[in-house]
């Protein structure tokens, strides 16, 4: 059978077979190696073929019909999803991924929150490095770590906010998506859940469905940890809804993770984007317990394309995520490095700069939205990239169907949500010039206008977006 031949050594790991089969299946989908309309071996010819139980088959099948990546009929077998039901993918028909791998001019990015220009810091950053540059001999530049002078200026950063941390603490990474891409793979195996919050960075969630966990979830804030193999929350400016978790919150999320003895990671990309004139945000929840998972980037902050994260853990975990990213690709940009720890000796004032233009582009677009749109409910924020916006009826993903219509890319709720709720919902950014956010208020409106949900929701799997 051809298809078994192509799925290779797909059990060689461990965890439940039916999702090590899913887990194999959904990457020759994702690729592109079984495509749309492909039609799958029933269940007890690859069964068979693969000297596994019916059951095992069938399960696999299942898990992938609720992703929206196959379609079980009777009388017509188990097909490759199509196009048409695959609105909020992670491929081509994903408003973020459009915009990524086939930008268009004539549409207004909404769906992926991030600073579309480098500031001028940026350049002097690069500028003041060269001379470090030039005096480098003897190295020869792979660092799986990350470069020592980035990794101290992180710790000093963590230390100057209640985190006593050392530089063997930290991992630098290719930007905070490829830190938690490296967590998912040390931390968890098929089969385990990890808790995280619904909705939720929907980035994170395809991380740990790489590696074949399953999410479980809970409120805004996560609560009470417990019967999860890890805990993922965004603790200040939670993406998508901007929320910021109390101190007193954050005591027992990380006492409850302490007691189930479930590691903790606190995404803290967004930390840095609270506006000017709000309280500021309690203290890192590695404040409460050294052995939280923080994650951290300056992309959000500075510019995307500066592609430079980091972890912060206990330096038995770093030890064993250097090791994955060596084999990934040996080590970061050292530049990029060397600039990003000379940006971080600044980064209080950028801060102060950045966040009065994502404080004046959200009152923008609040005030347009709510203008030209007031059954709408929109949430005020009071920092982050984003609203999360309630519909008075139909569902976000055709809504967002339309608005891409109508030249607006926005992401449908539901792909932000692993329970298969907040079909209502759209996240929108305001990151972007305050001329185009009204311009795409004017569209959505129109969008609006002659917008007719469909008899039943359409289906909803989580996408890719920054």
């Amino acid at each position: 059978m051809e298809l078994a031949d192509r799925l290779g050594r797909w059990s060689a790991d461990r965890g439940p077979l039916y999702l090590l089969l899913a887990r194999r299946l959904r990457t020759l989908i994702d690729d592109g190696e079984l495509r749309a309309g492909t039609l799958l071996p029933p269940d007890r010819a690859l069964a068979k073929a693969l000297a596994v139980g019916r059951s095992t088959v069938v399960a696999a099948y299942d898990l992938l019909v609720t992703e929206s990546r196959v379609v079980r009929r009777q009388g017509s077998g188990t097909r490759v999803a199509g196009p048409e039901a695959l609105p909020a993918r992670e491929s081509t028909h994903s408003p973020a991924f459009l915009q990524l791998l086939e930008p268009d001019a004539e549409v207004i990015a909404l769906a992926c929150a991030a600073p579309t220009a480098p500031p001028p810091e940026l350049t002097r950053a690069y500028r003041r490095i060269l001379p470090e540059l030039t005096a480098v001999d003897g190295d020869i530049g792979y660092h799986p770590t990350g470069y020592l002078p980035l990794r101290t200026a992180i710790a000093d950063r963590y230390r100057a906010r209640g985190v006593p941390t050392d530089p063997e603490q930290i991992l630098v990474t290719g930007g905070g998506q490829q830190a938690l891409s490296l967590l998912a793979r040390v931390l968890l195996r098929p089969g385990d859940r990890v808790l995280v919050e619904a909705p939720t960075y929907p980035g994170a969630l395809e991380a740990f469905r790489e590696a074949g966990a399953v999410p479980r979830t809970a409120p805004v804030g996560l609560g009470k940890v417990d019967a999860a193999a890890l805990a993922y929350v965004v603790a200040t400016c939670q993406n998508p809804t901007g929320a910021v978790l109390s101190a007193p919150a954050r005591r027992f999320l990380v006492e409850s993770a302490r007691k189930s003895g479930v590691a903790l990671i606190d995404d803290e990309v967004l930390a840095d984007l609270t506006f000017p004139g709000t309280e500021p945000p309690p203290p890192p929840l590695a404040h409460y317990d050294p052995s939280v998972i923080s994650v951290g980037s300056l992309s959000k902050i500075v510019w995307g394309g500066l592609r430079v994260g980091w972890v912060r853990a206990p330096v038995a975990l770093i030890s064993r995520l250097a090791r994955a990213r060596a084999v990934h690709d040996l080590g970061g940009d050292i530049p990029a490095q060397l600039a990003a720890a000379r940006l971080l000796d600044d980064l209080d004032g950028l801060r102060g700069l950045i966040t009065q233009q994502r404080k004046e582009t959200h009152d923008v677009l609040v005030n347009e939205l709510a203008t030209r749109l007031p059954d709408w409910e929109i949430p005020a924020v009071s920092g982050g990239q984003t609203l999360w916006i309630r519909l008075p009826y139909g569902d976000g993903t055709s809504f967002a169907q339309r608005a891409l219509r109508h030249g607006v890319a926005i992401l449908p709720g539901a792909g932000l949500d692993a329970s298969g709720g907040s079909i209502d919902r759209i996240r929108i950014s305001f990151v972007a010039d305050p001329a185009e956010l009204r311009e795409a208020a004017r569209r959505l409106a129109r969008a609006w206008r002659g917008y007719r949900p469909p008899e039943r929701p359409a289906p909803a799997a989580p996408p890719l977006a920054v």
